[in-house]
């Protein structure tokens, strides 16, 4: 089964981070595909290059980025809300890209199944 996954919610400010997260490891553990995962709203810091949260915590920046590489995963950033937010291209963590809409639109017309993490 092929999935996207959209994220709204910051890193830390709710669990829906860390369940989408989670989530999205179980399925490619299952050896189902993620067509894309899009970073949209507040969910743009999870592409935060300079982010380092405290060495006890998981960080969610680094498991996206080793997540991508291992499984090849298109991550997009909303460039609209990066802009707003004060995300630049040079502040995108590796695994990241910028994107727009369209690449949103692109995962819910390919994929079987469509979540929305807020």
């Amino acid at each position: 089964m092929k999935f996207a996954i959209q994220i709204n919610t910051s890193p830390y400010h709710s669990s829906a981070s860390l369940t989408a997260f989670r989530f999205a490891s179980a399925i490619l553990a299952q050896h189902h595909e993620i067509f894309r995962v899009f970073f949209y709203h507040d969910g743009i810091y999870h592409a935060l290059k300079s982010a380092n949260p405290p060495d006890d915590e998981f960080s969610l920046f680094k498991g996206w980025s080793e997540l991508a590489h291992k499984h090849d995963l298109d991550l997009v950033v909303c460039i609209s809300a990066a802009q707003r937010r004060g995300l630049i291209d040079e502040n995108v963590a590796d695994g990241f890209r910028l994107g727009g809409l369209g690449q949103l639109l692109e995962a819910t017309i390919l994929a079987d199944r469509f979540l929305v993490f807020e």
